[in-house]
């Protein structure tokens, strides 16, 4: 994982980097650290920005976020993170799934375990009448 961190109008802080890195590993683990990440951190009006770029093989995210300290601000950062990441994952087993029902193999099986159920209900229910 390339990890990159800069600051705008403040002073560097190693806290700051090794929470941002501690932050950074949770994403290491949804893509086996075939990503990059880019983290800016700056204040501006008293209030602590924070934005994230998250680049991977066949994606992109980005997420910005604010608080009153930057701690906040880089939590607030990785929780729109993960959703984006849920969001497309979601997406993803639903694209899976959808193609699998319109499969005409699939159709044709389901129509004989259907038929097959409904035989053997028959069947039940003459035995226990």
């Amino acid at each position: 994982m390339k990890l990159k961190i800069s600051y705008k109008h403040m002073k560097h802080s190693e806290a700051i980097d090794e929470r941002i890195r501690e932050k950074s590993e949770k994403f290491e683990k949804y893509y086996q650290g075939h990503i990059s990440m880019q983290w800016v951190c700056w204040v501006q009006d008293n209030e602590h920005w924070t934005m994230c770029k998250l680049h991977g093989p066949k994606f992109d995210f980005y997420a910005k976020a604010s608080a009153d300290n930057m701690y906040k601000a880089l939590d607030f950062a990785v929780e729109k993170l993960e959703r984006q990441i849920d969001r497309q994952k979601e997406m993803g087993q639903a694209r899976i799934h959808k193609s699998q029902h319109e499969n005409p193999k699939y159709m044709e099986m389901m129509k004989q375990v259907t038929e097959e159920e409904k035989v053997a209900f028959e069947e039940w229910e003459e035995k226990s009448a």
